[in-house]
C-alpha cells in the first residue's frame, strides 16, 4: 500500500498524455507561435500575406507558445483508492471523490476512446456517462447506485478494479460485490 496525505491507499496511479500526435501538435503550435512572434514583433517583418496586428501576435504567443505547453506539462490524471472512496484528480482541476458504497458495479475493460467518448480527457457521453482518460484504451467501468456510469482510464485496470472491489468488500457499509 502507498502512503498518501490522508493515510494509506490501496491503489495509486499517475498518468499523463503520452500520444505522440498530441505532443507533436502542441510542439508545432508552440513553435509556430514563437516563429510568428520573432519574425513580426522582434525582427519587424510581417508574418504572412495579411499579417495580424502585433498585439494579436503577443496574445497568440502567450496562449499557444507558453500557456498550452505549460498545461500539457502539468496535466495529470491521478487515481487513488483508499478504504472509503475512489478519488479521480485531473490536475490542475478539482478532484472527484466517489465513495465505495456508491459503486454498484466495477469491471476492468477495453474501450474505444474516440468511438465511445470522442477522445481523451474529461469526456461525457449521453449513453455512456463520464470518462476520465489520458491515454490508451483500457480502464475500469463503474456503475454507481444511481445508475450513472463512470469510466476511469488506467494502464493497470485489473489492479484498479481489484483495489475497488477489495475496498467495497472490506467496508462495513458497502453493498455486496457482483
Amino acid at each position: 500500500m502507498a502512503e498518501t496525505e490522508s493515510g494509506t491507499s490501496r491503489f495509486r496511479e499517475v498518468q499523463a498524455f503520452r500520444q505522440w500526435w498530441i505532443r507533436g501538435s502542441v510542439l508545432v503550435l508552440a513553435l509556430l507561435a514563437w516563429w510568428a512572434f520573432l519574425r513580426q514583433v522582434v525582427l519587424g517583418k510581417p508574418f504572412g500575406n495579411r499579417p495580424a496586428p502585433d498585439w494579436t501576435v503577443w496574445v497568440l504567443l502567450v496562449l499557444f507558445g507558453v500557456f498550452l505547453p505549460l498545461v500539457f506539462a502539468v496535466i495529470r490524471l491521478v487515481v487513488t483508492v483508499d478504504g472509503e472512496a475512489v478519488t479521480i484528480r485531473f490536475y490542475p482541476l478539482r478532484p472527484r471523490r466517489i465513495p465505495l458504497a456508491e459503486i454498484r458495479e466495477c469491471e476492468a475493460r477495453t474501450y474505444r476512446p474516440l468511438g465511445e467518448y470522442g477522445g481523451w480527457g474529461i469526456r461525457w457521453s449521453p449513453r455512456r456517462g463520464m470518462a476520465y482518460n489520458v491515454s490508451g484504451n483500457r480502464g475500469v467501468q463503474l456503475v454507481l447506485q444511481s445508475g450513472k456510469r463512470v469510466l476511469i482510464g488506467s494502464q493497470r485496470p485489473e489492479e484498479l478494479s481489484a483495489a475497488i472491489l477489495s475496498g467495497r468488500s472490506s467496508s462495513p457499509s458497502s453493498a455486496a460485490s457482483p
